[in-house]
């Protein structure tokens, strides 16, 4: 018997990776238009949601769209059936097809767009450009007997918990001696009812971020063996993770201006790139940006970057980024295309592992406005 995801579970899924509290202020991120209260055969994800894309997804018989790019960016006044944009939204209506965007939040997150892109350009040793978002940290401890204390282990790693900058899977183990005595109510796993009993037991201790709480408890509840599950968790005053736009990092080899450029252009699968600076000067050390860059110059120039990569930058903005020093390659804001299949990969890994019988697929039309002769 086949077994299909609903469009809550997918959304579920995703939000607890490109989380809504990291979006912009006013971003229309979201549920756009349809409902999630419903059952999930086939998803796609796509950049824009443009016409080209509704008619694919219509095509392929796609019941949700997950979209970079809001489609609804601006308050609707009117839905007018005569215009473009009104008979996209009728077609969707009609079809029964979910749109949902993630936008700035899908740019913040671990592992989103600024990151997709940092990775595609070999980027090393990257941090955040422009810091919107904190993520405080917590510490578990976990009291188990010594029979489970590996199934505990895989449970927090599963749940997210465990890392340390760019080590996973990071616990510690201490082992000593566990001691209870069940109710009369009680079912207990060890001991009779009204017995003290004394267990040898470890106690398992990892750190996770305070946003993943939820998540790591059900976790650890659904591995441990005991009726009641004993547990601590306290806050720490480590310093927190720190999210937001953009990215910094190194290449492994220097190289010019000129050859980064065409090497920018292969890797984004740009049609052309725009560039600001002497092409024979060299690079190293690398900003990058998804979308609209403009308002980003500075921090770019004062994170010591030697080039920025970003989109469309504007003609007096290139000028200022002249004046100051910094170079810029514009490669325009379709590059954020890579989160097509970035997004498909990642949902994909879900549905695989709740064996769902949903397919998660990736847009093939070109939604990018300009074309370079």
């Amino acid at each position: 018997m086949s077994k299909i995801a609903s469009a809550q579970a997918i959304i579920q899924e995703f939000e607890a990776w490109s989380k809504k509290k990291y979006a912009e202020n006013g971003d229309p991120i979201g549920l756009q238009i349809g409902s999630l209260n419903k059952k999930v055969k086939k998803v796609m994800t796509a950049l824009d949601v443009l016409p080209n894309v509704v008619d694919e997804a219509v095509r392929e018989g796609v019941d949700l769209i997950i979209a970079h790019h809001p489609i609804l960016f601006r308050p609707l006044k009117k839905i007018n059936l005569d215009t473009e944009q009104g008979k996209m939204v009728e077609k969707l209506i009609k079809n029964d097809i979910t749109v949902y965007a993630a936008h700035t939040n899908l740019d913040v997150a671990p592992g989103g767009v600024n990151d997709m892109l940092a990775d595609a350009l070999g980027l090393q040793e990257t941090s955040v450009l422009v810091e919107t978002f904190q993520r405080e940290l917590k510490k578990i401890a976990i009291f188990v007997p010594i029979t489970h204390q590996e199934q505990i282990r895989t449970a927090l790693s599963k749940s997210g918990a465990g890392f340390i900058g760019e080590y996973s899977d990071c616990t510690f183990t201490s082992q000593g001696t566990g001691r209870f005595k069940p109710t009369v109510q009680a079912q207990p796993f060890i001991g009779e009812s009204g017995e003290l009993e004394a267990v040898q037991e470890v106690k398992i201790e990892s750190i996770f971020h305070a946003d993943q709480q939820a998540k790591v408890l059900n976790a650890v509840k659904k591995a441990h063996p005991y009726e009641e599950v004993a547990y601590d968790i306290y806050p720490l005053e480590n310093e927190p993770e720190k999210l937001g736009l953009g990215r910094i990092g190194h290449l492994d080899a220097e190289m010019t201006l000129e050859d980064f450029a065409g090497f920018v252009k292969e890797r984004l699968g740009a049609s052309g790139v725009r560039i600001v600076g002497n092409l024979t000067s060299k690079i190293k050390k690398v900003a990058v940006l998804g979308g609209d860059g403009n308002k980003f110059i500075s921090a770019a120039r004062f994170s010591g970057a030697d080039v920025f990569v970003s989109g469309d930058i504007y003609y007096h903005v290139a000028h200022d980024a002249m004046m100051e020093g910094l170079q810029i390659i514009d490669a325009g804001h379709n590059i954020e295309k890579i989160m097509i299949e970035g997004v498909r990969e990642k949902l994909q890994a879900f549905v695989e592992e709740k064996n769902f019988d949903t397919v998660i697929m990736s847009s093939q039309e070109i939604t990018d406005p300009f074309q370079f002769r």
